[in-house]
C-alpha cells in the first residue's frame, strides 16, 4: 500500500504521491516538479486563501496526472501551462474566483494573461485529457487558451456564473459527453436595476479566437446564457474566424438567448443537435459555408435559424415547429448594428446570397421561411438573391415562404399546403421562380 502524505503548503511534489484523506488549509497550493508524476488525491481536500493563486501548479511538464482532489477557494483551482500528455482525472475543483454577477457583463476576449478565475486552467497543453471532472458552482469551470488535441470528456461544469467551458486559440480538440448546463449570469443594463440583460456573454460553451477543427459531440449546453457561443471577428476589429467545427448530437436548448451562436466563422457543421425552446435556435450572422443538417429546431421565440449578411450556407434535413420564424435571412441597413464596419472587413458578406434551404418539414411557425432587404436609402433594389428554397415540407403555418426584395432565387417542388394566409408572399421581388410547387 503506498505511504500516505500530509500535503504541506507549497510543496513540490517530485514523485508518486498519494494524500492522506483530510482538509488542508494551503495558500500557496501545490506543483508538480518532475515530469512523469502521478498526484492522487485521494479524497483530500485542499483550500485556498481569498481566492488567490492556484491550487496545483503544473508548468513545463510531459506525462503528469492529477486525479481524485478536491479543491477550493483558489483563483485557478489546477492550473496548467506549456505541457504534454497531462491527464487531469475524477477531481472536484469549485468555488474559484468569481466576479459579482450584477456588475459585470464578460468580455469573452480576454487573452490568457487576464484570464478570469476557473476551475481547470490550461494554456499551451497538447495531448492532454480533462476527464469526470466536477467543475461546477464557480465562474468558469474548464478553460483552455492556445490547446491542442485536448480531450475534455465526462465532466460536469454547470451552475456557473460564467463559461462552462471555454475554447481560446484552441484547436482540434475534442468536448465530448460533457454537461454544462445553467451557465448564466444576470447583468444590470442600466443604474436603476430595472432593466437586467439575462445572460451577460455568458455560456455552456465558448469558442473564441480562432479556435478551429474542433470535435463538439454529445454534450447537454442547457440553460444557459447561450449553449454554444462561436466568436470569429475581435472587439478589436480583428479577424479571428472559428472555422471547421463539428457540433454533433448536442443539446443547447432552454437558452433566453441562443442555443448556437457561430459569427464570423466558415465552413462549421451542425448536425442532429437540438435547439429547442430559445429566443434563436441557431445565430450565424456573418458566416459562409456553415451546415445545418439533422436538427430539432422547436419553440424558439423569434427564430430557428437566423443568419443576416451569410452566404453558402445549407439547412437541410431539419424539423422546425412552433418558432415565430423557421429560417430568416435578411440584409441589415441599420449603421447602429455596425453593419459599415462589418462591410469593410467582409466585403463578401455585403448581400445575403447563395443559401440553400433543402429537405427541411416546416410545422405551426408563423413564418416557416423569410428572407428580406432591410430598406436603406444608400442602396437600392434586393440584396437578397440566389436563395435556393427546394423540396420542403411546409404545412400549418401562417405564412409559407416570404421574400420582401429579393432577386434571381427559387421556390421549387415544395409542398406548401394549409397554411392560414399564404403559401408564398412575394413583395418587391424579382426573377423569383416558385413553380413547380404542390400547394392546396
Amino acid at each position: 500500500m503506498a505511504e500516505l502524505v500530509i500535503p504541506e503548503d507549497g510543496m513540490r511534489i517530485t514523485r508518486d504521491t498519494v494524500l492522506r484523506p483530510g482538509v488542508y488549509y494551503l495558500p500557496n497550493g501545490l506543483s508538480v516538479a518532475k515530469d512523469g508524476v502521478t498526484l492522487d488525491g485521494n479524497g483530500a481536500l485542499i483550500v485556498g486563501e481569498d481566492f488567490k493563486w492556484r491550487g496545483v501548479q503544473i508548468d513545463q511538464r510531459v506525462s503528469v496526472t492529477v486525479k481524485n482532489l478536491r479543491v477550493e477557494r483558489f483563483y485557478h483551482g489546477i492550473w496548467v501551462n506549456a505541457s504534454a500528455n497531462v491527464h487531469i482525472l475524477h477531481n472536484h475543483v469549485t468555488r474559484t474566483h468569481e466576479l459579482p454577477s450584477p456588475d459585470t457583463f464578460l468580455d469573452v476576449w480576454l487573452p490568457r494573461e487576464q484570464a478570469y478565475g476557473g476551475g481547470i486552467f490550461l494554456s499551451g497543453v497538447i495531448d492532454s485529457f480533462v476527464t469526470g471532472n466536477d467543475a461546477r458552482h464557480q465562474q468558469n469551470g474548464i478553460m483552455l487558451y492556445g490547446c491542442n488535441r485536448v480531450e475534455v470528456s465526462g465532466n460536469d461544469a454547470s451552475y456557473n456564473s460564467g463559461y462552462g467551458i471555454l475554447l481560446f486559440e484552441s484547436s482540434e480538440n475534442i468536448i465530448e459527453d460533457n454537461t454544462a448546463d445553467f451557465c448564466c449570469r444576470v447583468y444590470a443594463a442600466d443604474p436603476s436595476g430595472e432593466r437586467y440583460h439575462n445572460g451577460a456573454d455568458a455560456a455552456a460553451l465558448v469558442i473564441m479566437c480562432s479556435s478551429s477543427k474542433n470535435i463538439i459531440r454529445n454534450n447537454r449546453l442547457r440553460s444557459s446564457g447561450d449553449g454554444v457561443f462561436l466568436g470569429g471577428f475581435h472587439k478589436d476589429q480583428i479577424k479571428v474566424p472559428c472555422n471547421d467545427n463539428l457540433f454533433e448530437n448536442n443539446d443547447g436548448s432552454f437558452s433566453p438567448n441562443i442555443a448556437f451562436e457561430a459569427t464570423f466563422s466558415q465552413r462549421n457543421v451542425f448536425r442532429n443537435n437540438r435547439a429547442d425552446n430559445c429566443a434563436y435556435g441557431f445565430w450565424l450572422g456573418w458566416s459562409s459555408e456553415t451546415t445545418v443538417e439533422g436538427n430539432s429546431i422547436k419553440g424558439n421565440r423569434i427564430a430557428g435559424v437566423a443568419i443576416e449578411h451569410g452566404h453558402h450556407n445549407t439547412i437541410t434535413g431539419n424539423v422546425f415547429e412552433r418558432n415565430g420564424v423557421g429560417v430568416q435571412l435578411w440584409v441589415n441597413a441599420d449603421a447602429q448594428r455596425r453593419t459599415d464596419l462589418f462591410r469593410e472587413f467582409y466585403p463578401e458578406c455585403a448581400d445575403s446570397y447563395e443559401t440553400h434551404i433543402v429537405g427541411n418539414t416546416f410545422v405551426h411557425n408563423d413564418f416557416a421561411i423569410r428572407a428580406w432587404t432591410e430598406r436603406d436609402a444608400r442602396y437600392t433594389g434586393p440584396r437578397c438573391h440566389h436563395f435556393n428554397i427546394h423540396g420542403n415540407k411546409l404545412s400549418d403555418n401562417r405564412v409559407g415562404v416570404q421574400f420582401e426584395r429579393v432577386r434571381d432565387s427559387l421556390i421549387q417542388e415544395n409542398e406548401i399546403r394549409a397554411n392560414l394566409e399564404a403559401g408564398i408572399k412575394l413583395i418587391g421581388c424579382r426573377d423569383v421562380n416558385a413553380s413547380g410547387n404542390e400547394m392546396d
